[in-house]
């Protein structure tokens, strides 16, 4: 079993886009990377989920969307050792290959049939070879890599230091565990979560000045007749957060630090606790402090809900997450903390993820509102009884009612989502 540190240093990473298109770049650009000839073609097979979550976000430094670009970029880029950051520096030289490499349609994609939610098989081939590689289960975590089928040892990821996120992983976290971590752990070996902080408070920045997406954080902020949000400190927690989901989901270069495989978490994490620090005046251990809650609370929810899943991770696991980072900023006890889970969970435990995309921004803002609301009541130490639907007297019980509500009631949901955005056309 990982320790909690290490678990925060494996899950709390940056990216440069958003982690589906960029891990099917990053599966691309691996198997190309051992072909010495020209591509002549390249075949995708793709979980559900990667395809929902691919088909309608923008890609950093193209003014395009989806998955065909993604994929193109990675097979011209050749560099794989950046992970996620694969697109970083990208070049008007290499995006001008990339759509010729579109142009020429040699981009094959297939709905692969797979019980693994996050899985990407990229085949790449040349005249007179086939390289793969597959991606499953986590974002850079290499399953299989081999040149005209012959196995290759794939490099280093920081995906093969243990998996709190994997069935079999012997995950043994909790509430009680992680509230103790936080406030022993020395400092210093918090103190890289300040840079993640940093970059996800530049990016809330950007969309705050810019017209990304729906401009759902701009307008927010702006005070005008159409604006019934007044310049409240909830108003101003909630506008920067969903402003960063604004420009990272229209593209925006920028850099995000992302929790638990995914940008949009990261910033739902995380934004609200570096909001609200700032607004209160914490110092920069207590902001740590509160980071290290926030990000290893939705680990542990997404422990259960799964790495790609039918139920908004951002939403409800980054709202949970959070929530817990808010109430300790406040001054909040474990008790309370506890009250503020089961109080977000009740608010948020239905909603669904319907792919990445513009509108995870609005999904980001309602989830902030539930954790301030969800805080608030905590530190009136109000929550809801075992009489209220999921929630279950045991805090770590109705967690583990959202993974039977993934697996019992919502097996075909993820199938149904995807059919609706396949019926729309022109999707991969």
């Amino acid at each position: 079993m990982s320790s909690l540190l290490e678990i925060l240093h494996k899950e709390v990473v940056p990216a440069e886009g958003c982690t589906e298109p960029i891990a099917v770049a990053y599966a691309v650009s691996l198997a190309a990377e051992l072909l010495k000839e020209e591509i002549t073609s390249i075949r995708l097979q793709l979980s559900g989920n990667i395809i929902k979550n691919a088909m309608g976000v923008g890609i950093p430094g193209t003014g395009q969307t989806g998955l065909p670009i993604a994929a193109a970029l990675g097979a011209v880029v050749g560099r794989s050792h950046k992970e996620l950051e694969i697109l970083s520096n990208l070049t008007p030289a290499e995006l001008k290959q990339a759509n010729a490499l579109l142009d020429r349609g040699l981009l094959e994609v297939e709905l692969k049939d797979t019980p693994e939610k996050l899985y990407i098989e990229a085949k790449v081939y040349s005249r007179n070879h086939l390289a793969t590689a597959i991606i499953a289960g986590e974002h850079t975590h290499i399953e299989f890599l081999a040149l005209d089928g012959e196995k290759i040892t794939p490099p280093k990821s920081k995906a093969d230091c243990g998996k709190p996120g994997r069935a079999d992983s012997g995950y043994a976290g909790s509430v009680d565990r992680i509230f103790e971590f936080i406030n022993t752990v020395p400092f210093g070996d918090l103190s890289f979560l300040l840079e993640g902080a940093r970059m996800n408070k530049a990016i809330s920045d950007e969309g705050l000045r810019g017209n990304y997406g729906l401009q759902v954080g701009k307008k927010m902020s702006q005070q005008s007749a159409v604006n019934l949000f007044g310049n409240d400190v909830a108003s101003r927690i909630i506008a920067a957060t969903a402003a960063a989901s604004d420009a990272r989901m229209d593209g925006s270069a920028m850099p995000v630090m992302t929790t638990a495989g995914s940008g949009n978490q990261g910033i739902a994490c995380t934004l609200p606790v570096i909001a609200l620090a700032e607004l209160l005046g914490k110092d920069e251990e207590k902001l740590a402090r509160a980071l290290a809650l926030s990000n290893l609370v939705t680990v542990h929810i997404k422990h259960y809900i799964g790495r790609l899943s039918p139920l908004c991770g951002s939403g409800i696991a980054g709202g949970v997450g959070a929530n817990s980072g808010i109430i300790y900023l406040m001054g909040g006890s474990l008790a309370q903390i506890k009250h503020g889970i089961q109080n977000t969970i009740a608010s948020l435990s239905g909603m669904i993820c319907d792919g990445a995309k513009s509108t995870c921004a609005l999904k980001i803002s309602t989830s902030t509102n539930a954790a301030i609301q969800a805080a608030t009541l905590a530190m009136n130490n109000i929550a809801p009884t075992t009489k209220d639907g999921v929630i279950f007297e045991e805090v770590e019980d109705t967690i583990r009612n959202m993974e039977r509500l993934v697996q019992e009631g919502l097996a075909d949901t993820d199938t149904a989502i995807l059919n609706i955005m396949l019926s729309k056309g022109g999707a991969v």
